[in-house]
Formats: structure tokens, C-alpha cells, sequence
């Protein structure tokens, strides 16, 4: 009797084994059947192996090690978790806080500004487009120069400062202000300069989805009762361009995480003014480039990378079809 059933689970096995095995056979076949596509898709195939998958795999790696750049990496576990989330007072009383309001704020208001402002230059004539759609774009590709041209002297703490100067003859201030060096104000002035520097390729997107939406589905939907320009927008500009407000929303989470060094660019200080600018940004750089401990600063990148991930699933369920 026992020896039926071993021969049954040899047989099995070796059934189960044969499966796969011709499984595995027409999956090659296939593959080489269309073989000529995979090589038009194997550049970014490569790049996404070699410059995010590997990467992303090597800093989870590190994240449980002690790394100095010198010795060889020491395995600690989850000495660098346990620590950043319990022992980290820089990390839970400023870079966190900091950086949760920052994404927040500079992710959905850029989205949104982007939004609005796209809606109206579409309403601009075609001749005259062009020049407004370079004039929001041009910061985000010159942001380094346009910082020191006009934010700095914008923002200048004496009473040459335009803002200063302006808010002195209106009398809404006695004193000058110190815009980028109070630790009260920097944190406005990062998300106002980050807003204004927002317009990249997630507005270009949004502009063209909004130029491409099909001029008849508003006569449509006027028909069915829609009344207003507002309500056009809600029931048909915005559905009928979901692909292009999900790229765009993805565009502004990554860059309202990444865009947390402004604070440093601002004040001129590294670290800001009493960390009322530091961010997760920032920590990760002060552990990874300045103090060495690389093991520790790839457990800051993988929380920040969870974040980035858990705010996109977000915006996928906003704006994702439910097939994908």
C-alpha cells in the first residue's frame, strides 16, 4: 500500500515537473517568436536593471548593514530601523514632521496649480500659447539661475530686499524680516519657491491632454445639462485626460520628496536655521556624504522611497483605470 503511494507522488512529481518544463518551453518559443520586439525594448530594460532595479535591491541590502565606504559592510539587522524610528530625534522631530508637510502641500498645490494654469493658457489662441507656456516651463529647467536672479533679492532679509522694501512702504511691516534665515518663515519660503519652480514636464502633460481633449464632448454635455465651465472640467476635461493627471500627479510627488534641499539653497546654511528647512532629503545627505555611514543613510532612502510609493498608489486610485 505504501508503495502505491510513493509511486503516485514519484508520478506526480515528475507530471508536475513535466508541466513546467512545457510551460517553460512555450514561453521560449513565444519569446523567440517575437523576438525582434524584445530587442526594441531591451535599452530600457537594461537602463531600468542596471540604474533603479539593482540600486533599489543594493540599498535594501545596506539598510541592514554598517557601511563607512572604507570596510567592508558589517551586517546589524534591524539595528538601523530600530534606531530611526526610536532614537533618531533629529529624524522624528524635524526631518519627518518637515518633510510629511512639504510633500503635502507642494504635491497636491503644484498639481493643482499646474492644472489651473495649463486650463488657462488652453484658453489662450494658438499664436500666443507658445510664449506663456516657455515663460511657466523655463524655471523648472533653470532653477539654480532663476534662484539667484530673482528668490534671492526677492527674499533678502535687510530693507533692500524687495519684499522688504515693499511691505515697509505699506506699512504692513515695521521691521525688516529675515525670510530664509527665521526658522518661522523658511518653511513658507521653501513651498512658495518649490510651487512656483513646479511647472515641468507634469504641466506640459496636463496642457496637452487638456489641447487634446475632443471638442465635441462638451457640445455633448451640454446637451445633457452641463451648465457651467466648472462642471465641463469635472465631468468630462478631467476623466477624458486621466492618463495625463496620473503622470502628472506621479511627477509632482517625486519631485515635492526630492525638492527638500531647497531649504539649504535658501538660507545659505547647512544644516537650516534650527532644521526648520531639514527634511528627509537633507538627512539622508548628512548621513550618506558628510558623516560616511552609508548603511544608515540607505535605511533613510528606503523609508523615503516607501513614502514616494504609498503617496503613488494613492494617486493611482485617483486616477488609474481599474483594468491597470
Amino acid at each position: 500500500m505504501q508503495t502505491n503511494e510513493v509511486a503516485k507522488m514519484q508520478h506526480t512529481g515528475r507530471g508536475a515537473s513535466q508541466g513546467v518544463g512545457l510551460r517553460a518551453k512555450r514561453l521560449w518559443k513565444r519569446m523567440y517568436a517575437y523576438r525582434l520586439s524584445y530587442l526594441f525594448i531591451a535599452p530600457f530594460l537594461l537602463c531600468f536593471l542596471f540604474f533603479v532595479l539593482i540600486p533599489v535591491i543594493a540599498g535594501i541590502g545596506l539598510s541592514f548593514t554598517y557601511f563607512n565606504t572604507i570596510q567592508r559592510p558589517v551586517f546589524t539587522g534591524w539595528d538601523n530601523i530600530q534606531y530611526l524610528l526610536s532614537q533618531d530625534l533629529l529624524f522624528l522631530k524635524y526631518a519627518l514632521p518637515n518633510t510629511i508637510k512639504f510633500a503635502v502641500i507642494v504635491g497636491p498645490g503644484g498639481l493643482i496649480l499646474s492644472f489651473v494654469l495649463a486650463w488657462l493658457i488652453a484658453q489662450i489662441p494658438d499664436r500666443y500659447r507658445i510664449w506663456f507656456v516657455l515663460a511657466f516651463y523655463a524655471p523648472s529647467l533653470t532653477g539654480g539661475v532663476v534662484m539667484q536672479i530673482i528668490w534671492t533679492p526677492l527674499l533678502s532679509g535687510d530693507r533692500i530686499g524687495y519684499l522688504n522694501s515693499l511691505l515697509l512702504k505699506l506699512g504692513l511691516i515695521d521691521s525688516p524680516q529675515l525670510w530664509t534665515l527665521d526658522p518661522a518663515y523658511l518653511m513658507n519660503s521653501m513651498i512658495v519657491v518649490t510651487l512656483w519652480s513646479s511647472m515641468g514636464v507634469g504641466f506640459l502633460a496636463i496642457l496637452a491632454g487638456i489641447l487634446n481633449v475632443d471638442p465635441t464632448l462638451y457640445e455633448a454635455g451640454r446637451l445633457d445639462g452641463i451648465k457651467s465651465r466648472l462642471q465641463e472640467i469635472w465631468y468630462i476635461t478631467i476623466p477624458y485626460m486621466k492618463p495625463q493627471m496620473l503622470f502628472a500627479s506621479v511627477m509632482a510627488i517625486v519631485n515635492a520628496f526630492k525638492a527638500g534641499k531647497i531649504g539649504e539653497q535658501l538660507s545659505g546654511q547647512t544644516p537650516t536655521p534650527q532644521y526648520a528647512g531639514h527634511t528627509l532629503a537633507n538627512h539622508i545627505e548628512d548621513y550618506g556624504l558628510i558623516r560616511f555611514e552609508m548603511g544608515y543613510a540607505a535605511a533613510v532612502s528606503m523609508l523615503l522611497l516607501l513614502m514616494i510609493f504609498l503617496f503613488n498608489r494613492l494617486s493611482w486610485r485617483l486616477f488609474g483605470n481599474k483594468e491597470d
